[in-house]
Order: structure tokens, then sequence, then C-alpha cells
């Protein structure tokens, strides 16, 4: 990694010329979603991108592993302490990749931006009237639904939407919420986010994934024989893990041998606990709280359905993401039961990949549960044809045909 204090050291050996500066306040090693999307496309065409992002820990062995360079605007929370660095991170997100971005562009001489998220947008606006370059602008869901929300910012970003390439979105929902939103004559592109087996631990000289999920059954004496069910998420209300919890006892009344394995942590925990406990069905609910990437390959494979009934109550909740978890359990060849809203409609296709839900219908739901744990064929159907539809992807480089970037 090279911070930014370090621009005057002599710039790596490189046949390549980069024309492409990928900024975001999240990537990796830090977890998150955005961050990961993000990474996956800089491994598209690590000759032709710069990656400018916040700082975070464990960033300097990570970025000098990587293949494209890596600069980092300092974290305050680091020197300045909890409550103080995260007053002030918001202003560093907004203020750092503005003058950072023009100081690269003196390096590097870039021609196109690639903002990572629709969040501190401002500064992407100025930038894009001080350097003599092109950009666009990467949209998830929730940042959007946050610019809209204050009418002065909702204008600002309508003139940086204005001013984009080109707008990318990661699912159609967004898409079409963007376009109803603003009109825009802006040209749009959904790039759908896609599975990367090293975030694993998988690789290509991979360990068995039935040993791997067999071990796991054994950690929890599950018998080979029952029928797993596997939530990912936080523990929070608007995930629906209580529905799932609530057709076990109706599961085992038809005589289903069925567990739960719950992944994540939150607030709603206890709450979940005390529900498994009341319908007498704790002993098969299994809290694995938080699960690191390395570790989660083993409950995929240990699953036999994936499940995760959302909630969308309002707005904001609608547009929520692509689903990257439902993604996940696709590609590990598992079939996934979902709630029917928009937001999934580019990952969950009734009935090819998964079985989709109204959460608020308990016939609906547990007939869903039925259908699956008792035809193994249609769940080694259901999971064949998602691991196909995981493994598609659309390259970032055709945001760039005809733009002379060499592909």
């Amino acid at each position: 990694m090279e911070h930014i204090s370090q621009l005057a050291t002599k710039i790596r050996d490189t046949t390549a010329s980069p024309d492409i500066l990928v900024i975001s306040s999240l990537f990796l090693p830090k977890e998150a979603v955005i961050g990961e999307y993000l990474y996956n496309r800089c491994l598209q065409d690590p000759e032709q991108v710069i990656v400018l992002a916040a700082s975070c820990r464990g960033d300097k062995a990570f970025d000098q592993a990587q293949k494209f360079p890596v600069y980092r605007w300092p974290n305050p929370k680091y020197w300045l302490g909890g409550f103080l660095g995260n007053c002030l991170q918001p202003l560093f997100n907004l203020v750092a990749p503005f003058f950072l971005a023009i100081k690269l562009y003196f390096r590097y001489h870039y021609r196109y931006i690639e903002w990572g998220h629709g969040y501190d947008f401002p500064s992407l606006l100025l930038l894009s009237y001080i350097l003599p370059i092109r950009f666009f602008i990467y949209l998830h869901g929730n940042d959007l639904a946050a610019a809209v929300g204050n009418p002065v910012w909702r204008s600002l970003f309508k003139l940086t939407l204005a001013r984009a390439e080109g707008i990318v979105c990661n699912n159609s929902l967004t898409q079409d919420y963007l376009r109803n939103t603003f009109r825009l004559q802006t040209p749009t592109h959904v790039v759908h986010p896609v599975v990367r087996p090293e975030k694993f631990g998988l690789g290509s000289n991979s360990q068995s994934l039935d040993e791997l999920g067999d071990r796991l059954r054994q950690a929890y004496n599950i018998p080979q024989s029952a029928i797993v069910i596997l939530s990912v998420g936080r523990l929070v209300k608007q995930k629906g893990f209580d529905r799932v919890i609530e057709n076990l006892p109706l599961l085992l009344t038809i005589g289903v041998d069925v567990h739960y394995m719950i992944c994540g942590q939150g607030a709603c925990e206890s709450e979940l606990k005390a529900l498994a406990e009341r319908l007498r069905v704790d002993k098969r609910v299994h809290f694995a709280g938080y699960v690191d990437n390395r570790e989660l390959a083993s409950y995929y494979a240990a699953c036999d359905i994936f499940a995760m009934l959302t909630l969308s109550n309002t707005p904001a909740s609608r547009l929520e993401g692509y689903g990257i978890v439902y993604l996940e359990a696709s590609y590990f060849g598992k079939p996934v039961i979902a709630s029917r809203h928009g937001s999934l409609i580019d990952t969950v296709r009734h009935e090819e990949n998964g079985l989709l839900v109204n959460p608020k219908s308990g016939c609906e739901v547990f007939q869903a549960f039925k259908q699956l744990c008792q035809n193994q064929q249609l769940r080694e159907r259901l999971g064949h044809q998602g691991k196909e539809l995981a493994k598609r992807k659309t390259l970032h480089r055709s945001l760039y045909i005809g733009q002379g970037v060499r592909s």
C-alpha cells in the first residue's frame, strides 16, 4: 500500500498506463458488500485501474498484494479515538477523495473516475468541473434512497447524475427507481455482483465442499440425513428469521427431521432464542454468531436449503441492495426460499434457482418449505440451475465500448 504521503516515491514498475481511478470509502480488506463488489470490479482489469479508498485495519498487507496501485486516505478513528473519529470520518470521506484525486491525476493522468457508491457525491461533482475526465457513478440502493431525501441534496445529486458518462446499478430495481425518480438521459447499466471463490478460501485446489459440510454437521450433532436450513445476515426483525423458526414445529409434525442454522449477530438474537424455546425447537436452532468468510463456506456446504424471508415495509428497505447471500447460496448449489419483492428479481428466479413467497402468508411459506424439504430432486435441480446462474457475469469493461480504453 502507498499512503498519500508517499506520492513522491517511485511508481511501481508496470507496462500498463491506468486509465481509471476507482474511488470508494468502502474497500477490502474491510468487510462490506460494496467493498467486495468494487474489489471484484478491479480484479477484472487490474492493469487499467488505480484505487483510492479509506484506510481500514489490515490494509497495508492487503494492498501490497494487489496487482493494481492502492492509495488510502486516513481514518481519524485510528488516531483520534472512537467518538471524535466517528464524527470526523464523514468529513474526511467528503474532502480527502477530492484533493487526493487531483494529486493522483497529475501522477497518472487517468481519463475516467468510477465513483463506487452514491455517498459523498459532491466531491465527484466538483472533480468533474476541475479535471478533464469523464466519470461513472455506482448506485446500490440505500445510497440512492439517502440522496433523494433532502431537496438540496437531491438537486445536486441529479446534476451529478446528469453529468455522468454512465450510471451503474447493481440490480434492475435500483435502475427502474432511478429512471422513474429522475428521468435522465444519462445511460444506465446493470452490472450484477459476482461470487469470488477466494473470498471463502476455496480457490482452485480447495478441499471437498462435501467434507467441509459433513464436518460442520458433526460439530453441531446434526445427522447426515437431516434437512438443514441456513440463513445468513444481521439479526434484525426485517430479515424474517422468526418466520423460519415458526415453521420448524410444522415441519417436524409432518415428519421432516429439520435443523436451522443462523449465521450473524444483532439486536434480535435473544428474542429469536426465546421464540425457539417457546416453540420447543431450541435444540434444532443453532446460533453460530459472527462467521467469517472462510468459515462461511462450511455452512453453505452443510445446508440443504437457504432461506431469508425479508420484509420490505418502507421504500428504503425495498431498495436494499442485491441480496449477495442469495447469490452465494446459489453459487454453492443450494436452492433458495426468498420473499417475493423487487430487490430480489435479479437474484432469485421463481422455480429456476429457488421459490419466491409472500413472507406474510404463513400458508405460502410453509408450502415452500414442505415442497423443498420433501423433494430431493427439486432441491438438486434448483441448486444446479442456481449454480449456473451464479457463475454468469457482466464485465465492467463493457462500460467503455467505443471509449478507447484497452480491454
